[in-house]
């Protein structure tokens, strides 16, 4: 094959990677600032959350069109097709990421309308920044093709479900002890269940890291915490 073109379906490939590592990017920054504006009850960085979601939505379309044109035209097989449909895979699961973030955002705007949950805001802190941390890694190891870096994440899902099973019964104790809390709780509860499903979606990357290197689907079943879900 003409070195030329070799050198044009590499770093077609690469620019895939690329592609998804800067929406992952993207990605950590909408979590982040929709967990702030929980925290800090801030209307205007929640608000900008909800605006800059359509920017997900257009990577995800982008990498999705540039992945089916590169298969169309190239035919690729064994690794470099792997490589391909792991881009648009992890594409889908960064945009799903991205519509959570945005939902937060938009509890945050109700939250911020009632009196604050001091140490209720503090666990959603504590359980975004765990969230947020299992997210850079799993990109990082997606950047680097790090397989061991995978299955850590992998690994660590049920850390995710621990926090989210202590903030639901501390979230039930909240609204048992005073129903004024209900309205705020509920909302609160929310964004719990959607933080830990960013949770998922960071090892579902793992997975298809995973796949893109060993060629075999994970054959275990995911560590998960038995406990209060909705």
């Amino acid at each position: 094959m003409n070195e030329h073109i070799v050198k044009s379906y590499e770093d077609e490939l690469n620019g895939l990677a690329a592609e998804c590592a800067r929406m992952g990017g993207l990605t950590e920054a909408q979590v982040a600032d929709a967990v702030a504006a929980v925290v800090k009850r801030n209307q205007d960085l929640a608000m900008s959350v909800v605006a800059r979601d359509d920017r997900l939505d257009e990577a995800e379309r982008e990498i999705e069109r540039r992945t089916i044109r590169m298969i169309a035209l190239r035919q690729p097989v064994a690794d470099d097709l792997r490589r391909a449909v792991a881009a648009m895979k992890v594409a889908n699961n960064l945009e799903r990421c991205g519509d959570l973030a945005k939902n937060i955002a938009k509890r945050a705007l109700v939250i911020i309308e009632s009196d604050p949950l001091t140490p209720l805001t503090r666990s959603i802190d504590r359980m975004g920044k765990l969230v947020l941390a299992r997210l850079a890694s799993v990109l990082d190891a997606y950047t680097r093709s790090d397989l061991e870096g995978a299955l850590a994440v992998w690994s660590q899902d049920d850390e995710v479900d621990e926090h989210y099973n202590s903030l639901f019964r501390e979230l039930l104790t909240y609204m048992m002890g005073d129903p004024r809390t209900i309205t705020a709780c509920a909302h609160m509860l929310f964004v719990a269940k959607n933080l830990e499903r960013i949770g998922d979606h960071a090892t579902n990357i793992a997975e298809i890291i995973h796949y893109q290197i060993t060629g075999d689907e994970m054959m275990l079943i995911r560590p998960k915490t038995d406990g209060l879900r909705t």
